[in-house]
């Protein structure tokens, strides 16, 4: 899943032929047995070295399934729930219905053929209130001098006023009596009681003491490692902002970088953390002393992006989205998955009417939609500002009480509301900055066609891209974002370039110049395999449909998500791909000796009748000796595969 708003952080510092494979022709299906209705891609089973075992039903909602893991001897699974649809208030349900937290299925025999018990759900570990674990979902067995037995790691998010952060620890040796080890536990900001939300988490046994490194949601220094060796008492020994070590690349516009998966792994006598740095890329950390980590080195997006080019010809940069990586079981190679759930990138953004009429730079919001979802996969019109909107902020107008401005719309265009990142630093704005898509969410509600999100001073300042936050959107709502410089020009607001200062003379529904902003496909998300040592990058992968723009909309998102190697054969991964299903790929080297001779080919899946949408994946060695895959389905529960 895309990484929270960076907004927290500046507040508080601010077609390959399917039946090849066994597949039907794709179509949207808006009738199965997902609850959404843009449609999905849809398939018919299982094909090539991939077979479907069990399904452990867990919930009928929507969207409600997270991240997958399983005990060390393959016998329970833990998914967790990413939030009922009342996460965030008010509550339906009472002590009895938690808004969030971790299943436990019991998978016993799953991999003793039909003499096993049918897996079952057998328990559930309730979250904090207003509060969900997502993607740091982990059991690792840990043996210390204050410790030993299997600990479940489970990160924690917010979805209401009531949440608490950081990482909570369980000791679920015995699965059927989960036994809580140390609860919220994490980074403080300063004065404060909770603890920073954390995107994700990794825990890793180092001998006499243990470590879980974290996904800090709420400062530049989001890597933090806790010592765990006794994990009743977390403590924090390392904090890291890998932007120190000029990770990002400024010269394609990748300057969002910002931490967002990783995983340790002991390497020839050496602990090594893999960490998934956005716009940054693969980053190798040495952590034998975790308290003083040492940069090994970062891999390097390619200046044009190798997927569009291969597919459509189309020279465009790379989006970057560095969203989960894991070493191959021999340590050769790295699979690392890039997240994008936006096919398509602004054309030119321009004003086309007042005094500064011109192209300016513009980017989509990530978890927003681009105006490829309008009817002419353009968004255009005059603007209206409406101030921050975030809670505590100046309400925003609705498009009705702005006089003449309905009136003044030619036909094709769109109602367009445009609003401050922030507030930062805003004397007229003393209340806390919020996501982007709790600002969209106020546009929506007051009957908006899209948003138009402008950069502030600060932002500015860090970045000539234009940045505005992401995350947190509720609502299909156009979200486009463009610099402050840009705002100025639209409102003829002076001065029209740095510095400014706050606050700044503008009345929420001033109307602004005439936009428009158009739409180009540049596909979705996609898979790197990069050489180990070197982090060179040998081939990239991607299911057909995600580089053909006749699947961009009403098929699902068909971004990859995250992948898992093969405990046993270094050549197999297996990918949890959204609405494209559970995809296995295969290292194939032309010569075996060469790494740069190597690329990833696809050789088996499993894409559902009724469609798919994975979330997590991983695997595990049955007592049959076989590789079994768990992928959970976002609209489902648990899928159960094996590797034939």
């Amino acid at each position: 899943m895309p990484q929270r708003s960076r907004l927290v952080v500046f507040a508080a510092l601010s077609t390959l032929a399917l039946s090849t494979f066994g597949l039907s022709g794709a179509t949207a299906h808006p009738d199965g047995q997902h609850g959404m209705d843009e449609g999905h891609l849809v398939g018919t089973g299982e094909f090539g070295k991939i077979d479907l075992v069990d399904v452990v039903r867990l919930t009928n909602t929507p969207d409600l399934i997270a991240d997958v893991s399983v005990s060390p001897d393959g016998n329970t699974a833990f998914l967790a729930n990413w939030g009922e649809p009342d996460c965030a208030g008010p509550e339906t349900g009472g002590q009895t219905s938690p808004d969030a937290g971790v299943y436990i299925v019991d998978i016993t025999g799953v991999d003793q053929g039909t003499a096993g018990a049918a897996p079952k759900q057998v328990g559930f570990i309730p979250s904090h209130q207003d509060t969900r674990p997502g993607e740091g979902l982990q059991v690792v067995e840990i043996s210390t001098p204050s410790f030993t037995g299997e600990v479940l790691v489970v990160n924690n998010e917010a979805c209401g006023k009531n949440a608490k952060g950081g990482v909570s620890l369980f000791d679920v040796t015995d699965p059927l009596n989960p036994k809580k080890l140390s609860e919220n536990f994490g980074d403080r900001a300063p004065g404060s009681r909770d603890s920073n939300e954390i995107h994700s988490a990794f825990a890793w046994d180092a001998g006499d003491k243990a470590y879980v490194v974290m996904t800090d949601n709420e400062e530049f220094t989001d890597v933090d490692i806790l010592d765990i060796t006794n994990p009743h008492r977390p403590r924090l020994v390392a904090e890291y902002d890998l932007n120190a070590f000029d990770v990002n690349q400024p010269d394609l516009g990748l300057t969002d970088s910002f931490l967002h998966d990783m995983v340790v792994k002991e390497i020839n006598g050496h602990f090594i953390m893999l960490l998934s740095y956005w716009d940054g890329g693969y980053v190798l950390l040495n952590v034998d002393d975790p308290a003083n980590a040492v940069f090994l080195g970062d891999s390097e997006f390619a200046a044009v992006d190798p997927e569009l080019l291969e597919s459509l010809g189309v020279s465009l940069t790379p989006e970057g989205n560095a969203h989960q990586a894991e070493f191959t079981a021999d340590n050769r190679f790295i699979i690392s998955t890039d997240e994008d759930f936006a096919p398509y990138r602004t054309d030119d953004f321009k004003i086309t009417s007042g005094a500064h009429q011109g192209t300016y730079p513009s980017v989509i919001v990530s978890g927003g939609q681009a105006p490829a979802v309008l009817p002419d996969l353009t968004l255009n019109g005059p603007v209206v500002y409406g101030g921050y909107a975030c809670p505590g902020s100046a309400a925003v107008p609705t498009p009705e009480s702005i006089p003449g401005y309905l009136e003044s719309l030619a036909p094709g265009e769109e109602t367009t509301l445009v609003l401050q990142r922030g507030p930062v630093g805003d004397p007229s704005a003393p209340e806390g900055a919020c996501f982007p898509g709790e600002k969209a969410h106020q546009a929506a509600l007051a009957g908006w066609d899209a948003v138009l999100f402008v950069n502030h001073h600060t932002g500015e300042a860090a970045t000539t891209e234009p940045f505005c936050g992401s995350g947190a959107f509720v609502d299909e709502i156009v979200a486009v974002c463009t610099t402050h410089a840009a705002f100025h020009r639209l409102f003829e607001l002076a001065p029209l370039d740095a510095p400014w200062t706050y606050p700044e003379a503008l009345p929420i529904g001033t109307v602004g110049a005439d936009i428009e902003v158009g739409s180009v496909f540049d596909g979705w998300g996609y898979v790197h395999l990069l050489d180990a040592t070197t982090l060179q990058e040998l081939d990239t992968f991607a299911i057909p449909e995600a580089h053909d723009p006749a699947y961009a909309l009403k098929y699902g998102d068909l971004s990859v998500h995250e992948v898992a190697v093969d405990p046993q054969d270094p050549s197999l991964a297996y990918l949890s791909y959204y609405s494209g299903g559970l995809r296995a790929i295969q290292i194939q080297c032309s010569d075996p000796a060469d790494n740069t001779t190597c690329e990833l080919v696809e050789v088996g899946g499993y894409l559902d009748e009724a469609g798919n949408d994975f979330w997590g994946v991983e695997t595990f060695v049955g007592e049959d000796g076989m590789t079994y895959v768990l992928g959970s389905d976002r609209d489902s529960g648990l899928w159960i595969f094996t590797d034939p």
